[in-house]
């Protein structure tokens, strides 16, 4: 099988998934002697209308991790939007150094739903979107040069004929999303917290309503989050004058605990 374009789909707050989904559609792209095509769903807009590939195409579609899963707000633009036709895909997620749990798994498994035959798929590890300690650095140079190895060992199998579907890492069926606890073994919830903004640093550029892929960053009055908040941090990671934050108790001790108890390096997990 010799696909006839390579496309790098994802959804990316703060670039790592954008980053590594590139590189391994890059690498097929090259492997393959097949143009590549780029469509970033991360801006709401984007995820407005259908996206269908066919027979002839070879997509990888990424997403990040949030809790142990396929982001949930994602759910109705995977499932109702993106169309296949027996096309060839690879499905990569993203994870913060903690776990991918059944990310793969799940977005398998939807790709395999909307018509894909899954060939491959890949996990790997990048900066916490909570946290610039929490797999600092990531992806590194070593992931860079994994996910080269592992674009080449894809492309080895199609060329070769072999497009039979892999099983990935996960459980099936797919668990509950993680939920992380205090001290005392009690849940938090920090699904309703938001980012707060210290206008007395704010210098007004509205990089942070125009980068919130949810568009819930009111562009006249960026401290007002109007809509919700999947704690992807792209408008506090992307703020040029630190001035957006959280501050919610339970927040910061998720984000503590994650950074002690996951400071370990882990490890990408490839499938082919």
């Amino acid at each position: 099988m010799q696909p006839k374009k390579v496309w790098a789909v994802y959804f990316s707050g703060t670039g790592t998934t954008e980053k590594t989904v590139r590189r391994i559609a890059s690498g097929l792209s090259t492997a393959l002697s097949a143009p590549m095509e780029v469509f970033d769903f991360t801006p709401p807009a984007a995820r407005q209308a259908d996206l269908s590939f066919g027979p002839e195409d070879l997509v990888v579609l990424g997403v990040p991790t949030y809790a142990g899963r396929v982001p949930n707000v994602l759910l109705p633009y995977l499932t109702g939007k993106v169309h296949g036709a027996a096309t060839p895909a690879v499905p990569v997620v993203l994870f913060g150094n903690r776990n991918y749990d059944d990310a793969l798994m799940e977005l398998s498994q939807l790709l395999t739903a909307d018509g894909f035959s899954c060939v491959a798929g890949g996990a790997f590890v990048g900066e916490h979107s909570f946290s610039r300690t929490l797999g600092a650095g990531r992806p590194s140079g070593a992931d860079v040069g994994e996910m080269d190895a592992f674009a080449e060992h894809v492309a080895a199998k199609l060329v070769a004929g072999d497009a039979a579907p892999v099983t990935v890492g996960g459980c099936d069926p797919i668990r509950p999303y993680y939920t992380p606890r205090d001290r005392h073994g009690e849940p938090i919830n920090i699904l309703k917290v938001k980012p707060k903004t210290d206008m007395a640093l704010c210098g007004g550029c509205g990089l942070c309503a125009a980068r919130c892929p949810m568009g819930s960053i009111d562009p006249a009055d960026v401290s007002q989050v109007k809509g919700i908040c999947i704690k992807c941090c792209a408008c506090v990671k992307g703020c040029p004058s630190g001035a957006k934050y959280f501050d919610d108790p339970g927040y910061l001790y998720h984000q503590h605990e994650l950074e002690e108890i996951y400071a370990r390096p882990a490890e990408n997990a490839l499938f082919i």
